[in-house]
């Protein structure tokens, strides 16, 4: 699982922070999402944004090329966290938040210790993509 805007996602400028419909992928992380697919991956992303602007955030993705099977967000009174124990992804990877408050506002941080174990969490800096990130699957 992918959080999508602040680590695969970002404004074309510091004037569109606020317009996600401007947002355009950071770095090369479509070829390298596609390439954790192509390995057998099933990817699967998370927006911060909610109905029809969740909507028009799969728009982006798909307009981008990023592979996956899913956008999940969050439905009224649901937190990251609910969504995160739901799935149980493998591995999540995210931004670290700091525009927003920094680690309390990340998926995993208040998921339940028991789930939490059973996933690696990949951190990023907001922002900054995740091209750096292993090619290989088997080495995230």
């Amino acid at each position: 699982m992918i959080f999508t805007e602040g680590t695969i996602l970002k404004p074309k400028s510091l004037f569109s922070h606020f317009n996600h419909k401007s947002y355009i992928p950071i770095g090369n992380s479509v070829a390298l999402i596609t390439a954790w697919n192509q390995q057998g991956a099933e990817i699967l992303y998370c927006t911060s944004r909610k109905g029809k602007q969740a909507e028009e955030i799969a728009q982006i993705l798909k307009r981008y090329g990023f592979p996956g099977s899913r956008l999940y967000f969050r439905e009224p009174k649901q937190n990251y966290k609910d969504i995160v124990e739901k799935v149980k992804p493998d591995i999540l990877i995210e931004d670290d938040c700091r525009s927003v408050g920094g680690g309390w506002q990340m998926c995993i941080t208040h998921v339940a210790p028991e789930i939490k174990k059973a996933i690696k969490s990949v951190v990023v800096k907001e922002f900054k993509g995740i091209d750096h990130l292993a090619r290989s699957v088997q080495d995230l």
